[in-house]
């Protein structure tokens, strides 16, 4: 019914996802970008695929860090109980996808206690449509590590990411980090020489990409900055080549500044994420 795929199924599978690409760009950039299997690169994934002879019409990846992306439209009760069966043994951390889709794969998994199950709102804007960006920005520096530590510490608090403080913490120093590699997409705002705001590419694939880790601290909120630093990012990666950029929205708020780019609602999309304690 399913079978766990092979690194020659690779463009098999990314000609199936290419067809659903606005909610699979987590699993197309980590197969772009780590191909298939597990090495010590924490996007580093395995993949199961329906059926398991003929044409691909479902995927499901696990990450090396433990996050489950999933692309099974129309995918049949049978299916889904393979799939749940395929990750009841690993160390699952949180699951996205589609939302519909993703719902159902949650409830056929073993039951387990959820910090974290928000549907958002999924959007798409080409880049042709994008106003022209005056705001300055640029990547991080060493000596960003400890405000930026502290802004993804409530980056996670804020978007309910970490169940706990300690968690927030741990993941706000690992991200901080992360930022700082020479690959990384993590753009500052700046007024003068300080950084205001951030915001980054958390998926990209040929000329589609994924905006992820918009913050503003909370007494800089409302004043346009989110927008901005949104705007100057994708102005970058326009330049580069991008054409398409993805993004899906956790309040309200948010919402209304990418919808002020230019942003139009095409889907929902589903953030899971499990308990620790």
């Amino acid at each position: 019914m399913i079978r766990e795929v092979a690194p020659a199924d690779a463009p098999a599978i990314e000609a199936f996802l290419a067809q659903h690409a606005e909610t699979s760009m987590f699993l197309r950039s980590n197969l772009a970008g780590q191909g298939v299997g597990l090495t010590d690169h924490p996007h580093s994934s395995r993949y199961w695929c329906a059926p398991a002879t003929g044409a691909i019409t479902g995927v499901v990846g696990l990450s090396r860090d433990g996050f489950a992306m999933l692309q099974i439209p129309g995918a049949s009760d049978a299916t889904i109980a393979a799939f749940a069966a395929a990750l009841a043994g690993e160390p699952l951390q949180g699951l996205t996808g589609e939302a519909d889709q993703a719902a159902r794969l949650l409830a056929a998994l073993p039951p387990a206690r959820l910090s974290m199950n928000d549907v958002e709102p999924l959007y798409r804007l080409e880049l042709s449509q994008l106003a022209p960006s005056t705001a300055t920005i640029r990547p991080p520096q060493p000596d960003d590590l400890a405000l930026l530590s502290d802004w993804f510490t409530a980056y996670a608090r804020d978007t309910g990411l970490s169940a706990t403080d300690a968690e927030a913490r741990a993941r706000g120093r690992d991200r901080a980090e992360q930022a700082l590699r020479p690959d990384a997409t993590l753009r500052l705002l700046l007024e003068g020489d300080q950084p205001v705001a951030m915001a980054a590419l958390n998926a990209r694939v040929a000329d589609m990409v994924q905006v992820g880790g918009v913050y503003v601290p909370t007494s800089a909120r409302n004043t346009g900055r989110g927008r901005r630093v949104t705007q100057a990012l994708l102005a970058e990666a326009a330049a580069t080549g991008a054409r398409t950029a993805i993004l899906f929205a956790n309040n309200p708020a948010a919402a209304r500044a990418y919808e002020g780019l230019g942003f139009t609602l095409i889907g929902q999309y589903r953030v899971a994420m499990m308990a620790t304690a």
